[in-house]
């Protein structure tokens, strides 16, 4: 809400208070729909709750200019590599948006998403960032307003994002993407997952450009891998809404296995898919654009969930991260 009693945008006076916003949002992974998604079949975008990024965002005077604390760089905003190009864009598109290009801001980015891993980073940062510094100003962006910000630095980030990433980081329940049409999926139980990096980084462009050549070469047969990898996002879809976790597992396994014949799998997914499945993992898939990145595990509970974080990292999982969605503690 804006503040009707003194000017949000005007600059700080030097030694008067200074206004600090904060903004969190998460990760997220696709449950079922990589790939065959950009052939137009639906996907299920899952949120990681627990895997986030916190954006602390305090507004300064003029004179001592825009500065981000991060990981991947800290100092003045306007000498920014162009690793952090989005996050730049994601403080300097919202000052506009506010009206307050002249303003000054501090950022501090706290992210524990890993990038290049499928979990929507740039996303998720930009998400946190653009609210943060709304709120700086005593602002409170809109669902549509804090989107096309965020969409905005996907741009930058990705060329031409889809907004399934902008859709996920923010959601508290899973998301149904389909023609660009986005609607929550309504949970029937609680479900419990285990996401595992490989330590590899994902080769999303890669491997949609191999399966982009492969549809050309032969479209009939790709189509139906792609025709099927939809049927299982509907069929998961019910699985969600009717709480059954033995038949979402059952989706899980069969679109890991159709990915592995798209070849957007590799040695090292399929090595903690197995791994998972041992451990009893009621579905486990590569999840994302494959050849690198993570796999997502479906467990029965948090217990069951340690155990098979415990065996994906004894088959050379890097890290695991637990999320529960449906219920939170």
């Amino acid at each position: 809400m804006t503040n009707h009693d003194t000017d949000s945008t005007a600059t700080p006076r030097a030694g008067t208070p200074l206004r600090t916003g904060s903004a969190s949002s998460h990760g997220k992974t696709i449950l079922i729909g990589e790939h065959a998604v950009v052939y137009g079949v639906p996907a299920l975008v899952l949120p990681v709750l627990d895997v986030r990024v916190t954006a602390t965002v305090t507004r300064v005077a003029s004179d001592d200019g825009s500065r981000l604390e991060s990981t991947v760089h800290t100092g003045p905003l306007d000498t920014a590599p162009a690793a952090v190009l989005p996050t730049v864009t994601a403080v300097t598109a919202t000052l506009r948006h506010l009206g307050a290009e002249e303003q000054h801001v501090h950022v501090r980015v706290d992210s524990a998403v890993p990038t290049a891993r499928g979990m929507g980073s740039s996303a998720a940062v930009a998400a946190a960032v653009t609210a943060a510094v709304a709120d700086a100003f005593g602002r409170t962006l809109g669902p549509e307003e804090h989107h096309e910000l965020v969409q905005e630095c996907e741009r930058v980030a990705h060329g031409r994002p889809s907004g399934l990433d902008a859709r996920g980081v923010v959601a508290e329940v899973p998301v149904w993407f389909e023609g660009g049409v986005v609607e929550p999926v309504p949970l029937g139980a609680v479900f419990t997952f285990v996401v595992a990096d490989t330590g590899v980084p994902g080769h999303t462009r890669e491997a949609v450009a191999a399966v982009r050549e492969r549809h050309d070469a032969d479209p009939a047969s790709v189509g139906a891998v792609v025709g099927a990898i939809g049927d299982l996002a509907r069929r998961a879809r019910g699985t969600l809404e009717d709480g059954d976790a033995q038949a979402l597992g059952a989706t899980m396994d069969a679109a890991h296995e159709l990915l592995t014949e798209l070849d957007v799998s590799s040695a090292d997914l399929d090595r903690l898919v197995v791994a998972a499945r041992r451990a009893d993992a009621l579905g486990a898939k590569l999840t994302g654009g494959g050849r690198g990145g993570c796999v997502l595990a479906l467990v029965a509970d948090g217990e069951h969930a340690d155990r098979v974080s415990a065996a994906l990292r004894a088959a050379g999982a890097t890290e695991t991260w637990t999320t529960t969605i449906g219920a939170r503690a």
